[in-house]
């Protein structure tokens, strides 16, 4: 992307714990002319990760430093004037990301964060999917473990099959990994919002196009025991299969009918009913001013897994596609999702829209649509494994 404008990307939320990983991952791996900054709400705060980067390298002891609240709107104004990409750690979203948003819409400057919140998405969606079209804004959400394994895998699985027929693919996620205070208190949030979650989906479904001539769905989402995998299959609806379907909406590759499925593997039946019992209980509680505070209590927003537990994480997401007579499987994976492997995809995510010759055209887009072959071949330069298991 070329540009006048004086940084070619900036880290928003540098401070927070993945942010800060963010920023060690594009100190190590951003190419020698990138001009980049560290933006956050506390200027001793970000000293401190400028001070852990001149670690890696000395000549990072001079790494712009913007002092910027999330809510100050005339500042972030200013600060999305002068950059032409700006990423964002800070959440939840649905709390802090709205007026970054509509700064970066307004100004034609590209966008990306870590959300899986649905209702932020549908939200940016209906309030500034327009805006960001004319300004040629990329807002690029969920550039995390929710969704990039996801929907770069679905494409991935896609790309293997026949074009212009039927297809339908189905994604197996399993992980072990510790997940950190941001996200769980972005959980709690989202569980205590349900209806409002609903509203905007139901909203944003009737005002979005549709492809002419083509059909987007979903497969069966009901728990099943898989004899392949040997593990029972849970749907999980969040986030991840909403994205592949918007991606398949945008890129007609997938086909006149596709289909999409996404489900966790759970070796056991007893550990399925422990999750269901286990999420609904947390989703009644979140209903509630103060157990939902109670809730909020056990984990602190900035704390994250030590690095000795995030070397030991890893994630695994298998892909079943069927088309045109044709079946391929294919798996994606990588090692600490939360917080390694999210880091690297974020940073990478950046760089690629910063500095890789997308095609023009603006608006909310999923990541496959905005970056496809171009952050794929990143991500798999970078250590992430996307391998075709078997063609049938």
């Amino acid at each position: 992307m070329t540009t006048a404008r004086r940084f070619d990307l900036v880290l928003f939320g540098a401070t927070g714990f993945t942010g800060g990983l963010t920023a060690e991952y594009l100190a190590r791996n951003a190419p020698p002319q990138a001009r980049w900054a560290l933006a956050g709400r506390k200027l001793s705060k970000l000293e401190a990760v400028r001070t852990r980067l001149a670690a890696i390298n000395p000549a990072f002891q001079q790494l712009p430093l913007l002092e910027v609240d999330a809510s100050d709107v005339e500042a972030l104004k200013r600060l999305v004037a002068d950059t032409a990409v700006v990423v964002s750690t800070v959440g939840p979203y649905i709390r802090y990301g709205e007026p970054l948003v509509a700064a970066c819409a307004a100004a034609g400057t590209h966008y990306a964060d870590l959300t899986g919140e649905p209702e932020f998405v549908d939200l940016m969606w209906l309030r500034y999917h327009k805006a960001a079209q004319t300004s040629g804004a990329k807002l690029v959400h969920s550039c995390g473990f929710d969704s990039i394994p996801h929907d770069l895998g679905a494409y991935f699985t896609v790309k293997r099959l026949p074009r212009d027929v039927p297809l339908r693919v189905e994604g197996y996620v399993r992980a072990s990994a510790e997940f950190s205070g941001g996200t769980y208190h972005s959980a709690i949030n989202a569980f205590s919002r349900l209806g409002e979650t609903a509203r905007l989906h139901k909203q944003r479904r009737a005002q979005e196009p549709v492809p002419a001539g083509r059909k987007i769905g979903s497969t069966a989402m009901r728990i099943r025991h898989d004899q392949s995998l040997q593990t029972w299959l849970l749907p999980f609806p969040g986030i991840d299969p909403d994205v592949v379907r918007r991606s398949a909406a945008a890129l007609d590759c997938y086909g006149p009918d596709f289909r999409y499925g996404h489900f966790i593997q759970v070796r056991k039946l007893s550990t399925v009913m422990a999750l269901l019992g286990g999420v609904s209980a947390l989703i009644a509680l979140a209903q509630f001013g103060p157990t939902r505070r109670w809730l909020l209590t056990k984990k602190d927003p900035g704390d994250g897994p030590s690095p000795q537990r995030r070397e030991q994480s890893w994630f695994r997401v298998r892909f079943v596609g069927e088309g045109g007579g044709q079946r391929v499987i294919t798996e994606v994976s990588g090692g600490d999702p939360g917080y390694g492997e999210t880091s690297k995809m974020l940073a990478e995510t950046a760089m690629s829209l910063a500095f890789d010759a997308l095609p023009a055209g603006g608006g909310q887009l999923t990541p496959v649509a905005a970056m496809g072959d171009f952050l794929l071949a990143r991500l798999q330069a970078a250590g992430i494994k996307f391998e075709e298991v078997r063609s049938q």
